[in-house]
């Protein structure tokens, strides 16, 4: 029974090690598509423009709404 108790710890260890690395490299895509960045201010209509800006890149990479 311990066994399994660590087995199961040791897999989870691995799959939350994995998760970062997977974050790492949607980050490292992301970034690689060169988004625009919102500079503040009061722009709706440029605030919109950079929010589907941002959402198209998120669509070409296919991202879950989650992530």
């Amino acid at each position: 029974m311990a066994q399994e108790a660590v087995s199961r710890t040791a897999d989870r260890v691995v799959q939350e090690a994995r998760r970062g690395g997977e974050d790492e490299l949607r980050l490292e895509r992301f970034m690689n598509n060169k988004p625009s960045i919102f500079k503040g201010g009061y722009d709706p209509d440029g605030a919109q423009s950079w929010i589907e800006g941002i959402e198209r890149i998120f669509g070409a990479m296919r991202c879950m709404d989650e992530h």
